[in-house]
Order: structure tokens, then C-alpha cells, then sequence
């Protein structure tokens, strides 16, 4: 306290509280939990928060699965100084069936407690995956959060539209956001009870009145149906999956062996790749997914990357041409003895290309029509560069007219397949 200190202990046992690294710390002292859990129980480990998972038509075998690997996971706990709580243990028997009774678990000889829906990770799961109890609690809460619109939107002092806006997605709607991947599969009626909260943000926002069409409120406010929203995020994380190779939902999504029975019975929620499938056109379906592989490349292993930019203290309206034109042929003086590559990628209404020219020719590709303009740029060079080492130019230099793509190469933190691939070239 002040300039007075305690005295120095030993710390025997735990994390050090309050230091950035007793989170990774921790992960890393639970982390061999898992490897104690029997290869027939499903787990699943987040920081803190154990999930373990049987299924089987024999409820004698989901409590003899079970029941060992608690078993397991409390004598691994017993040996490694941690505690698993029983009164925090809850369990959840998922099932259609009217009369089936829960099995019957022991923790440590506390028997576990079975409720018919629990909160876990922020969604609430009920025992027949409805979600009607995540949603109406998320409703409940949205609704309550209306209450910062109405204060903020009044008409003597109000913000205005914009600020609104940002208050509301930020606050309210990435909370509808969160965990619509898991919650899209449920019955269109469910969901729709969200689409009152979206539509009375909007109202508050906007200004709107209550009789205002909702496809005009949609064009003023530049926003998506949560219909929409939550088939484009569904659509961002289904690509995601794909583009890991070690994703653990990578060989349930490619594995179409329930896809007829799905079919047949309509009545049944599809699971997510079926839905996702069936929300992409044909042409989407062969389309192969680049993989990414986030652990292959570390960091101190790729190249730093730097730029010459003569025009740096120049801005393009301020500037003569005939200023900028001198100035490029001095920086090519100077490099003189470097061979020139000039990269350019373009995008029209149903057409993407790229292309690069070097001693005197030129080398144009056409991409697929849904890559965008920073996609050709990044693609010239990566084509550009891959002729330079083809070819085995010694000395070159390569120009870009993309700002936003040079300040990628020199960053270290992008996440582009594309931007990696050329910073190992």
C-alpha cells in the first residue's frame, strides 16, 4: 500500500491473479483434462467450462460411458489440485421421447442435478433444442435494452440517426447476433419473435412511425432482415469450417450420409451443413474452399515486408501530373538496373481479372466474378511474383497502384490466405 510492501511468500499452488498470463497459464494447466475422458464420450473444453456428451439408444450405456469418465475427470482433478464443483454440475437429457427417464450420475457420490434447460456459454440449451427458452430470455433482455433508444431518440435533445444506429448494433443487435449460427435451425415462428425488437429499433432509430412499412425501414437504415443476417452468418462460419482442415466440425459438415433420410422427412430440422447447402445455389456447390493453415506458417518464419512510395508527400488532386510523372522517371533512375513488374487488378459488373506487365509483356487472368477489387490486386502480385521466381530474376522491382494492399503486406496481424502466400514467397 503506498511505499510499504508485504512480505515475500511462495506461492505453492494456482495462477498468479490479476497478471496477463493467468488465463494462458490456466489453459494450459486444464488443458490435460481432456486426455483422461474416454474416446466414446464427446468433450468439449472452454477456459474453464467442461462439457462431456453421450449418445445411444441404451440409457444403461450413456450411464456406464458416463459415469467412468467423471470418474476419471474427479481422480485427474484429486491429482492435479483442482476442484470440480458438484453444485455447479449440471445435466441435460436430450430427448424427444415423452416418458424416458434421466440417467442417474454421481459426482464424488453427489448425485448430479438434471434440469430441463441450462445456460451454458452464453445460449440457453433445453432438453428437446427448441431454443424457445434461449429466445424468449434473449427477447426479454432486448426489449429491456429498447429502454437506452427511447432515451437517446428524443426529439428536443436527441442523437441523431446515424448515432442510433450504432447504439443499436452494437449493443442490441449483436446480441440477436450471438449464437444465431446454433439458434438458425429452429422454427421459423420461434425466430420471428426476435423480428419484433429488430423492427422497433429501427422505428426508435429512424423516427419512423408505427404504421411504416418494414421493407422501407430495411432502405433507410441500410439493414438486413434478421432472416437475412442470420443466413450470412451461418454462410460466413460454414466457409470458415471449410477453410480449416483441423476444424472439428470439418467431417460432420462434408459427410452427406443423413442427407437422404433429412429429405425424406422434412418434418426434421436439418443439421447445419444440410441447411447451409440448401441456402447456397447449385453453381456454389463444386466450388472449391482454399484452406487455410493457421499453424503452418508461425510468424518469425515469414518475410517482413517494406515499400517505396516517392509519392508519399504528394496528394493526387493537389499535384501537377507533370510533378508526378518527374518524379517516377527519378525513382526509375535510380533503379535502373531492376526489372520492372506492374501489377493491376480490375472488377466490372460480372467480370474480375488481374494482370501484370513485364519486358513488354502482358499476363492477365480472369477470376471468378465474386472476388473483389483487393482480390485481383493481391492476386496480380501473387502471379507476379511466382513469374519472378519462375524465371529467376534476380533483380526486380513490382508496383502496385493499392495502397490498402501494401499496408497488408506489411502487416503482421492480416488473416488473408492470399497476403500469407505472398509473404512467403
Amino acid at each position: 500500500m503506498g511505499n510499504t510492501y508485504s512480505n515475500i511468500f511462495c506461492q505453492v499452488e494456482g495462477v498468479p491473479q490479476g497478471c496477463v498470463l493467468s488465463v494462458t497459464l490456466f489453459v494450459l494447466a486444464i488443458d490435460p483434462i481432456l486426455s483422461v475422458i474416454p474416446q466414446t464420450v464427446q468433450k468439449n473444453l472452454y477456459v474453464d467450462d467442461l462439457h462431456i456428451s453421450c449418445y445411444a439408444r441404451n440409457m444403461q450405456l450413456i450411464e456406464r460411458q458416463l459415469q467412468t469418465a467423471i470418474n476419471n475427470i474427479v481422480e485427474w482433478s484429486n491429482k492435479s489440485g483442482f476442484t470440480i464443483s458438484a453444485q455447479k454440475t449440471i445435466g441435460i437429457h436430450f430427448c424427444k421421447r415423452p416418458l424416458h427417464p434421466d440417467p442417474e450420475l454421481f459426482l464424488s457420490g453427489v448425485p448430479i442435478r438434471f434440469q430441463d434447460n441450462y445456460k451454458f456459454l452464453g445460449i440457453v440449451f433445453d432438453k428437446r433444442l427448441t431454443f424457445l427458452p434461449h429466445i424468449a430470455s434473449l427477447r426479454k433482455r432486448c426489449l429491456r435494452l429498447l429502454n437506452i433508444l427511447r432515451t437517446l431518440s428524443n426529439t428536443s435533445w436527441g442523437a441523431e440517426r446515424s448515432c442510433l444506429l450504432r447504439v443499436y448494433r452494437s449493443i442490441i443487435r449483436s446480441m440477436i447476433d450471438y449464437g444465431s449460427v446454433v439458434c438458425g435451425s429452429d422454427l421459423p415462428s420461434y425466430l420471428k419473435r426476435l423480428d419484433y425488437v429488430h423492427h422497433q429499433a429501427l422505428m426508435l432509430c429512424l423516427g419512423a412511425f408505427r404504421t411504416s412499412p418494414i421493407p422501407s425501414l430495411y432502405a433507410e437504415a441500410f439493414e438486413q432482415s434478421l432472416s437475412s443476417r442470420r443466413d450470412k452468418l451461418s454462410l460466413s462460419y460454414y466457409f470458415r469450417i471449410l477453410s480449416n482442415d483441423n476444424h472439428p466440425l470439418r467431417g460432420t459438415l462434408l459427410n452427406g450420409n443423413n442427407n437422404r433420410l433429412f429429405n425424406a422427412r422434412p418434418s426434421c430440422i436439418p443439421h447445419f451443413g444440410l441447411r447451409m447447402r440448401n441456402i447456397l445455389p447449385d453453381t456454389f456447390h463444386d466450388v472449391k474452399i482454399h484452406t487455410n493453415d493457421f499453424c503452418g506458417h508461425p510468424p518469425w518464419m515469414e518475410n517482413s515486408i517494406s515499400y517505396i512510395n516517392p509519392f508519399g508527400n504528394f496528394t493526387k488532386s493537389d499535384s501537377i501530373n507533370s510533378v508526378l510523372i518527374s518524379l517516377f522517371n527519378k525513382h526509375r533512375q535510380f533503379y535502373q538496373s531492376y526489372q520492372p513488374v506492374f501489377t493491376d487488378g480490375s472488377k466490372s459488373l460480372n467480370h474480375v481479372g488481374c494482370a501484370f506487365f513485364t519486358n513488354s509483356r502482358i499476363i492477365s487472368y480472369k477470376l471468378h466474378s465474386l472476388k473483389s477489387v483487393f482480390s485481383s490486386e493481391i492476386t496480380a502480385v501473387y502471379f507476379a511474383l511466382k513469374y519472378i521466381d519462375v524465371h529467376e530474376i534476380r533483380k526486380s522491382i513490382l508496383y502496385t497502384d493499392s495502397m490498402s494492399l501494401l499496408e497488408s503486406l506489411r502487416s503482421s496481424s492480416t488473416r488473408n490466405p492470399l497476403i500469407k502466400e505472398v509473404r512467403l514467397l
